[in-house]
């Protein structure tokens, strides 16, 4: 009973937090993302008010990304 209690209050929190793709993705899985995406080098990967955001190289150039909650990736000026 407990266990599904726990579950329960799991799972209304999460609908609550209206949990986005982009965060349903593990590290890993999000790192992937960027580098189908066209980066290398992706690294300093964190959770913002403003989305994921990440340190990244593409065409040999520095550049830091937003991942917003729909999944889409922007070069952050």
């Amino acid at each position: 009973m407990r266990r599904c209690t726990i579950f329960h209050t799991v799972l209304l929190l999460a609908l609550a937090g209206g949990l986005s793709p982009v965060h349903a993705l593990t590290q890993e899985e999000l790192i992937a993302k960027i580098q189908a995406a066209g980066y290398s080098q992706v690294s300093d990967v964190k959770s913002t008010a403003e989305g994921i955001t990440a340190k990244a190289a593409r065409n040999g150039k520095a550049v830091t990304l937003v991942v917003d909650s729909s999944g889409q990736i922007k070069e952050r000026n």
